[in-house]
């Protein structure tokens, strides 16, 4: 198991506890356990992130992490952990604690696999929204941020009567739609799973009643999904590692999408330590795309230029910005960590 493999790499640290994950605190601040580089190919990469910085570790001893949100109310983040369907929070100064368990799999019969909760999202209310992938459902948690129950009520669970694969990833667009993937990563058999229902991996549109819209199954795998700025293009990733791109589609009035274009092609990754298929993104303020990948966070400008990569050695997942866009947050594998943003 990673965890256990990891007790021989982190035993030179004083922080580790093979019972939790890892805690840092302010104690650590002078001492912080920094992995990775920064590596820049364009000018432009470092008007965003400092030729200097350090990827910071936060927390490690994780399974696989995923689904990072910042919380502004409170300055803390979330992020799940999949495989234990738990949901973690940081907190500088506080370090790392069990935030919610069950997180994505609420059903008495055991199962393998990765059961929990994947990306995590807030609603226009303050509601913690999440992909279940062992409820196969977009859930709702049915309690306050600040007291955290397993309770949940469901957005959508279904296309046209046939149960969802295993949401991934998600965001809600201004008008309170729900936009989502859903590849089948959450199923024990991925592919081949017995209780696979929609023939197709698809990128969906939940309205406010509920009701779930395909927006396209052309995408292989749809992983990663994020909005532009001004909310007219959508980007979504295909983790397919035979197809590994980047789709940009332009929203139509009435909530769908157009056939899009390929945004940008991963074979074309360039810079030290990076490869492989997207998974996650986020998009900033200022309309930079931030896409994970095996081995770090690729920057690319709104025209999908390659600017740099945040190259962490590690699969890594997802990302999350906070409300300043003072850091980036991403989970890695077993890690959680960060990089100042300028």
């Amino acid at each position: 198991m990673k965890f256990l493999s990891l007790l021989m790499v982190a035993s030179t640290f004083a922080f580790f506890s093979c019972n939790s994950p890892t805690k840092t605190n302010e104690t650590m601040e002078s001492s912080i356990q920094t992995i990775g580089k920064i590596v820049s190919l364009d000018p432009e990469f470092e008007t965003l992130i400092a030729p200097d910085t350090k990827i910071e570790v936060l927390a490690e001893g994780f399974d696989w992490t995923e689904g990072p949100l910042w919380i502004e109310d409170g300055q803390y983040l979330l992020f799940s952990d999949i495989p234990p369907n738990s949901i973690f929070k940081w907190k500088e100064g506080e370090g790392v604690s069990l935030y919610l368990k069950p997180s994505g799999y609420t059903g008495s019969v055991e199962r393998t696999g990765e059961p929990g909760s994947n990306g995590l999202l807030l609603d226009s209310q303050g509601n913690l929204v999440m992909c279940q992938h062992g409820d196969r459902r977009m859930a709702r948690m049915d309690a306050p941020l600040s007291a955290p129950e397993s309770k949940f009520t469901t957005l959508t669970d279904n296309y046209n009567g046939m149960k969802l694969n295993s949401p991934n990833d998600a965001v809600f667009h201004s008008n309170g739609d729900l936009y989502f993937t859903d590849p089948p990563y959450g199923l024990v058999g991925n592919m081949d799973d017995p209780t696979k229902e929609i023939p197709f991996q698809g990128v969906f549109r939940c309205d406010k009643e509920g009701k779930s819209h395909l927006l396209t199954d052309k995408v292989s795998r749809p992983n990663g999904i994020a909005f532009s700025p001004d909310e007219k293009t959508l980007y979504v990733t295909s983790s397919d590692g035979a197809n590994p791109i980047i789709m940009s589609y332009n929203v139509q009035e009435d909530g769908s999408i157009d056939e899009g274009k390929v945004f940008f092609d991963s074979m074309h990754l360039k810079g030290e330590g990076v490869k492989g298929a997207p998974d996650g993104m986020k998009v900033s303020k200022a309309g930079y795309i931030y896409s994970t990948c095996p081995g770090g966070v690729v920057v690319l400008n709104k025209e999908g230029k390659h600017l740099g990569t945040i190259s962490s050695g590690e699969a890594t997942s997802n990302v999350a910005l906070d409300e300043k866009g003072g850091y980036l947050y991403a989970t890695s594998d077993m890690y959680l960590i960060r990089v100042k943003l300028l």
